[in-house]
């Protein structure tokens, strides 16, 4: 065993002295000593039931033979953080999250790891420390908050967000608004629409790193205790038959992901992770290959904020599993991939059927015969943009406007709020992205503005920062070169005329490329002052269309 290492010999006394002063037996230093990895605090709402699903987790574990370990992981809650310079700390913690379990890892020898996150950058982080370390690992996420009921109707956070714009404009009471902040989140869990969180949660089950259920079933129903048992109970399992993240987050893997992604409609956010977490994994996918898996892959779910319908009514229909085997039905999947169960993914899906062809369409009747997800280039964004093309209303698939520029988050609201912007207008936001926020902050607060002031059907908002997964409306982001790089971005004047097209994957700035380079020659990105942590991730961090991953 690999804890051997740490626990076993003369020469480890010393360490068995420590394990001794935790309580430990002989009995249990004898076991596979097993890591899990805890993302418990009490400021993230998708957090504060982990600590059930951890000391279920430890049972499963004890039960099949190992000795489980506590230690934790840090995460941020995005909607905490939205609207402030506590965004730029958002993203930067993935690296934070994996590095530091990376070393909690090694430094102790675990044998085996139980990864228990949930909300946004720990899944990830997480992911990435799994590809990393390649020792046997499962995941256990702490599953869904359930929808909130406003007025009779299913309400999530994006519905929040957006009454604010809706007070802004004149339209909502400041008492409505209240009625929607007491309701629109009801319980634990990460928030009820396909937003980041539970994008990452159902891809990590389709890559096969997560349990039947792990993406969907409710934080709040005791099946989620009953799947946290059974995945400390999976890992030992893995560890006898030395089953690895390596074995399962292959090529093939990711590709089965980046299809599942276009048929669930999940978040931008997931153009950033997926690519991260392949690089750890020894496996380079890039964001060229999504637009050749969209044309070949409909979008089935149309989850909120796409939709009227949230992560309960996908379980209950079936959840992940049975949408797997729709797409199953194109051939589109590789079904031989090894998961976490021992089993190949196909014989994990078999006889998952949908139970709501409203809630998952079937191949034959989908929403689009194209993915949730875009990637568009052109010299506004030369290596490429990301737009969840699923919440994109139809007028505004293809879209010509004025330039109305920004730079920064700030302004943009205050422009937004203030009445400035019009139907037929394009928001620039710029010097948000890795490097230029730095951290890349998400853009929920102007997309949701636009929206709840009625414009979501005739202003798009272009940025070089990212969205949340509660984003909807031609949101398009991850502008590569961001401008801060020296990207194109950075060039755009106000009123310059700028074209979308969705379905062409192409976005322009109508200007010429002599004038461009007019204008690039009296140009200098600018920079804005940091220190500490931002300071050091600025200087390492690649741009969105690589993931953001720090350079070697």
């Amino acid at each position: 065993m690999r804890s051997d290492n740490a626990k076993s010999g003369m020469q480890q006394a010393p360490a068995r002295s420590l394990y001794r002063a935790l309580g430990l037996t002989e009995e249990e230093l004898a076991r596979p000593l097993v890591g899990v990895v805890s993302s418990y605090n009490e400021i993230v709402p998708g957090h504060m039931n982990l600590d059930k699903i951890v000391e279920a987790v430890k049972q499963g574990v004890a039960m099949a033979g190992g000795t489980p370990i506590v230690f934790p992981a840090i995460a941020v809650c995005d909607g905490i953080a939205m609207g402030h310079e506590g965004m730029k700390y958002s993203l930067v913690t993935r690296d934070l999250i994996a590095d530091s379990t990376e070393c909690m890892a090694i430094a102790h020898q675990f044998d085996a790891l139980v990864m228990v996150p949930n909300c946004d950058k720990n899944v990830p982080g997480l992911l990435m420390a799994a590809a990393r370390l390649n020792i046997p690992t499962v995941f256990v996420s702490g599953g869904p908050m359930l929808a909130g009921r406003v007025k009779g109707e299913k309400r999530s956070l994006s519905s929040m967000f957006e009454a604010v714009g809706s007070y802004a404009a004149g339209t909502m009471t400041e008492e409505d608004v209240k009625e929607f902040e007491c309701k629109v989140c009801p319980t634990c869990g990460s928030c009820s629409g396909m937003y980041t969180a539970n994008s990452m949660n159902c891809l990590t089950e389709v890559l096969g790193m997560g349990l039947q259920g792990n993406g969907t079933i409710p934080a709040v129903y005791s099946e989620r205790i009953r799947l946290a048992k059974k995945a400390g109970m999976a890992v030992m399992d893995m560890l006898k038959k030395n089953i690895c993240p390596r074995d399962i987050m292959t090529k093939e893997a990711f590709h089965n992901a980046l299809t599942m992604d276009m048929a669930l409609g999940c978040s931008t956010n997931s153009m950033l992770h997926l690519p991260a977490i392949a690089h750890e994994a020894g496996v380079e996918i890039n964001v060229d290959i999504a637009n050749s898996i969209s044309a070949r892959t409909p979008n089935l779910c149309h989850l909120a904020p796409a939709g009227p319908t949230y992560m309960e009514d996908l379980n209950e229909a079936g959840g992940i599993y049975a949408v797997m085997n729709e797409i199953a039905k194109l051939g589109l999947l590789n079904l031989d991939c090894m998961t976490v169960t021992g089993k190949t993914v196909g014989e994990n899906i078999k006889g998952c059927v949908n139970k709501n062809p409203a809630v998952i369409r079937p191949v034959e009747n989908p929403y689009s015969q194209t993915g949730g997800i875009a990637v568009l280039r052109g010299n506004l964004a030369p290596d490429s943009c990301v737009v969840k093309r699923s919440a994109v209303v139809p007028e505004m698939l293809k879209h010509e406007g004025p330039a109305r520029v920004f730079d920064s988050e700030e302004e943009a609201i205050a422009a937004i709020k203030g009445g400035k912007i019009v139907a037929g207008d394009v928001v620039v936001i710029r010097y948000e992205g890795p490097k230029g926020g730095p951290g890349m902050r998400e853009m929920l607060n102007p997309t949701s503005a636009i929206a709840g002031m009625g414009l979501g059907s005739s202003v798009a908002l272009i940025t070089d920062g990212r969205f949340s997964g509660a984003s909807r409306g031609a949101s398009i982001g991850h502008v590569s070169p961001e401008a801060a790089a020296g990207g194109p971005i950075g060039l755009v004047e106000e009123g310059d005329m700028i074209s979308i097209d969705i379905d062409a994957n192409t976005i322009n700035m109508n200007v010429s490329d002599e004038e461009l380079a007019r204008r690039r020659s009296t140009w200098t990105p600018k920079t804005k002052e940091v220190t500490g942590y931002l300071k050091r991730y600025r200087r390492l961090v690649t741009s969105a269309d690589k993931g953001a991953i720090l350079e070697d």
